[in-house]
């Protein structure tokens, strides 16, 4: 098992390790700026992976923000880790995620809680965080958006399946059927569920105009990001059940 490095934007890197028994991939990604921000820490079992790739591009030390969209082991599973190499390293979450799990179960310091909206730089860069209840799933979910290159980390959407190219501008709604639809026939079913605010909150993001997808299981997208999240909204709803 080995990580991958691609730099997907100006200053945004994509770290990559597939785990060959789900066919899958697990992507974090780190925007090298003043104050570097590394979105999704990755499972504690990649940790060493990771750590050694993220190490190739920063001293770890200087990570100041380690941000996820919500309370999972592949989203934040290895943030004390994180906070143990990088000793003036903050976690960023929603302010939910914040109360309800992180400060207890997961972060070494308090977390900045983010609501809706609200605007941060991490110096060159500027983001907004948007609140997006189970979007991808869990009440407490979030997604950021980078205001620079218009890029959208939007974590579990478009997953899809396979050891595939760091970036495409093909289709990844079909690719996100597939594993969808293999998914309902096991344990695994309504991965993505689909509530009344689904369809309001994928508008919502689709009206950001992203021209990249940082794509947390699959390659990220390049392109019209708009359109890839406007043709995601009848997709999940004929997949999980919206209709």
């Amino acid at each position: 098992m080995q990580t991958t490095i691609t730099e997907i934007a100006p200053d945004l890197f994509r770290f990559s390790t597939f785990v060959s028994d789900f066919d899958m991939q697990v992507n974090q990604f780190l925007v090298r700026d003043e104050e570097p921000l590394l979105w999704h820490t990755g499972l504690r079992a990649h940790f060493p992976l990771v750590r050694d790739a993220v190490a190739t591009l920063i001293p770890i030390e200087r990570l100041r923000w380690i941000g996820f969209s919500h309370f999972e082991a592949d989203e934040c599973g290895s943030l004390a880790d994180w906070q143990r190499l990088a000793p003036h390293s903050t976690a960023l979450a929603s302010v939910i995620a914040k109360v309800v799990s992180v400060d207890d179960s997961a972060a070494l310091r308090s977390a900045r809680g983010l609501s809706d909206d609200e605007i941060f730089t991490t110096g060159t860069y500027r983001f907004r965080f948007l609140q997006t209840p189970h979007v991808p799933h869990t009440w407490e979910a979030g997604m950021l958006f980078e205001k620079t290159h218009a890029t959208l980390f939007c974590s579990d959407l478009f997953h899809h399946n396979g050891n595939v190219a760091p970036t495409t501008s093909s289709d990844v709604v079909d690719l996100s059927r597939q594993k969808l639809t293999q998914d309902q026939e096991g344990p695994f079913a309504f991965y993505l569920p689909w509530t009344t605010q689904t369809e309001r909150i994928l508008r919502r993001l689709a009206a950001l105009r992203p021209k990249t997808l940082a794509v947390m299981h699959g390659s990220s997208y390049v392109g019209d990001g708009a359109q890839a999240i406007e043709a995601l909204i009848p997709m999940l709803k004929d997949v999980v059940g919206g209709v």
